[in-house]
Formats: C-alpha cells, structure tokens, sequence
C-alpha cells in the first residue's frame, strides 16, 4: 500500500491509499461541520443539509443523482455526527472516477426552494420518529444536560422549532461558511489512480473559494447533573451515564478506548457481568468517544424500573473497585484483542478503511496506517489505564433518566 498526499491551491487536501490489489475502492469527502458548529437558531441545519445534497444541481435532478449512482453499482450514503458530515461511495475500481466526479457535482448541490421546503418535512419526521426511541432519546438529552451550554451538546438533528423556523437563506449562508475547500478532505482507498483522482478535484473543485471556517475548541468535563424525564407510556427505564475522556488529539485515546471496552462491551465485560448476566439490565453498554478537543463515555442502560437503585449502587460499587484496584492485565489482553480484531476486519476492505483514513487526517493531519494503530493499541499497559482512571475519575458521572421510575 501508497499513501498519496496533495493540497489544490484553494486549501482542499486530496489523501489516498492505493492498494492495487483490492477489489473495490472507496471514496468520501470528509466535511469538518456538525451540530457543534451551529447557532441555536439553525440547530439541526448540518444534517438538514446532509439531506439536501442528495437533491442535486443545475444539470443533475434528484432522480438523476440516484440512477447515477445505480447505474455505477455503488454502495454510497452519507452521515452526519456533532463534529463531521461524511458523503461517501464504494465502487469497482474501474468506476472509481465516475463517483467521484458525482460526489464532486454534488458537494455544489443547488439547494433549490422547492427542495428545500419538501425535505424539512422529511427531517421533522425523522425528529418524530427518534422521539419514539426512547435509546435515543435518552442519549440525546443526557448529551445536552452533560455539556450544558457547551456546543458538543447540540442536537444533531434539532428541534421542531428550529427546523420549522429555518430558512432556505440559512442554510445557504451555512453551507458557504462550512463547505469551503480548506474545510474538507476528499480521500480514497482501495484500487485507483490518485493522479488522475486529483486531475479529476482540479477539474471540478479547484474553483471553489476559500472561507475561513473556524472551529473554537475548549476542554470540558461535564456538567455532572441528575435529571430524570418522566414517561409512564414506557415499560422500562432507560439510563444514560456521561463521563469526560480525552479527545482525538490526546495519545491517551488507545488507553481510554481500551478501558471503554473492558468496562462496557457488551459481552464480558464488567457491565455485562455486574448487570446483564444477574439479570438487573437488559442492557448495559458504554462507549468511548474521542472528539475535537473533548471527549466523553457513554453508558446506556435499559433496566426495569424497580431495578434502577439496584443498577445506580452496582455501577457506583464497580467504578470504587477500578478507582481503588485498576483493571487487570487479562481484561487489557481481551479488550485489546476485541479491539484489534474488529478494527483489522473492518480495514480489510476500501469501505471500511475509508473512515479511519479520513478521520486521522480531519483530527491530526497525518496518515496513520493500520499497521502503526496497530502498535498504538498493542503499546498500551496495565499503567497506562490505571493512570487514566486516576486522571480521568470516571465515577464521576452525569445521568439521564428518561421512564416512570423517578430516580
């Protein structure tokens, strides 16, 4: 495998990792914008706009765009997070070029009206339709009471208010601020040409003007609130437990992601074990993630209602356990070995190499290939995660409850 690095003139940087003995190849442009970059007035605009860039351009309709990408076999979608909205494709080699031509029409999308006021229906619907979620629901408010007034917060899909109050102008003026070249990264994996590739950005993208779009970033722990939302239309009670990590930047990241999967896996690890197997939880799952300049755990727990002080004590007495004994070196083996496995696997194919190719270079401007994250993860020690614990205190927590059972 080659990495390919090459910035045009107007600040799009264009990363490829050419392996001409993959089958397929994948291509995405990387766009450094989600809800944290947005105002309470356009809360949910990056999303919204997620949606819109599908509706097409001057010469291209919105059925056009989907019988093009039919046409070449692709696997393509795209998605929106607080801090990225990724559009991307997996094709055989020898179309490689078509969708990314395709992308690169799209990433000037016309943003018409009439388009524009038909999708904002689509979006309230979703709003709807996760509201009926109650795993999300709970996710998203503990989000938002963790980081208080901090923008990792915000609501990636929004309010109704602020969907049915926004205008196509808005979304416009955003869309040029965020979507500048110095703001993107279009990077490829997998069997191609990256000279031709960047022939191709040149062509398409070269003219496209630069803007200054900035990203503040700030460290925050977290609010360490209790709230509770009562819903007594649910049969069970859903648990979300936040607590700070480090960010992508910190190299202490391998470490938490590795206590993030011996605490929270959600097989064999010390949730599934003081929660799952004895039956006080359905589920019982945390998540590490690592964001530009912060960084958090998740924990979600679904549990009967009479279970809830029975969950809360054994979560408290396991996270006393690690802060006073740390983890032990076979938990570390295992969780490096899960962790290891499903990220080899997953970078087997162009598909799934994309991701990891393109965030490396969005967070830290550098390539990393899988052999190095592999060294990365391999490295860390018993004392790396107990020095983290300490560090990090995770039993300091804050917690969402969303159910009829009051906390």
């Amino acid at each position: 495998m080659e990495f390919k690095h090459r910035q045009l003139d107007n600040g799009l940087t264009i990363i490829g990792e050419v392996n001409d003995a993959a089958q397929s190849a994948a291509v995405g442009f990387f766009v450094k914008t989600g809800s944290r970059d947005e105002s309470p007035e356009i809360s949910g605009v990056s999303h919204f706009l997620e949606h819109m860039m599908f509706k097409g351009t001057e010469k291209l309709s919105p059925l056009e765009v989907n019988e093009a990408f039919d046409r070449l076999g692709a696997k393509f979608n795209a998605f929106t997070s607080e801090e990225n909205t990724v559009y991307y494709a997996a094709v055989l080699p020898e179309y490689l070029e078509d969708v990314a031509a395709l992308w690169m029409q799209l990433m000037r999308a016309t943003l018409r009206d009439d388009d524009f006021n038909l999708e904002k229906n689509v979006i309230l619907e979703e709003i709807a339709m996760y509201k009926d979620l109650p795993q999300f629901d709970v996710m998203d408010q503990g989000r938002a009471l963790h980081f208080g007034s901090h923008c990792c917060g915000n609501s990636v899909l929004g309010t109704n208010e602020s969907i049915t109050d926004m205008s196509a102008d808005q979304m416009r003026n955003y869309f040029s601020s965020r979507y500048a070249p110095n703001n993107m990264v279009l990077a490829c994996c997998g069997n191609f040409n990256f000279d031709r590739l960047c022939t191709l950005a040149e062509k398409h993208c070269g003219v496209w003007e630069t803007m200054d779009s900035p990203r503040p970033l700030s460290e925050f722990e977290g609010t360490f609130k209790k709230k509770h939302v009562q819903n007594d239309n649910l049969v069970r009670q859903h648990l979300c437990l936040l607590s700070p990590t480090v960010s992508m930047q910190d190299p202490r990241r391998y470490a938490a992601s590795l206590l993030g999967m011996m605490l929270g896996d959600e097989t064999g690890s010390r949730y599934y074990w003081a929660l799952v197997d004895p039956a006080l939880a359905d589920i019982a799952v945390m998540q590490c993630e690592s964001m530009d300049g912060a960084g958090v755990f998740y924990s979600y727990i679904c549990c009967g209602p009479d279970k809830v002080s029975s969950v809360l004590e054994t979560i408290d007495a396991m996270h006393t356990d690690i802060q006073t004994n740390g983890v032990t070196q076979a938990e570390l083996e295992t969780a490096r070995n899960k962790v290891l496995s499903a990220m080899t696997l997953k970078c087997e194919q162009p598909m799934g190499r994309l991701v990891s190719l393109g965030f490396n270079w969005t967070y830290n401007h550098h390539y990393q290939t899988v052999q190095q994250e592999v060294d990365q993860i391999k490295t860390v020690t018993l004392d790396d995660v107990s020095r983290l614990i300490e560090q990090l205190n995770p039993s300091r927590y804050t917690l969402m409850s969303l159910g009829p059972q009051q906390l």
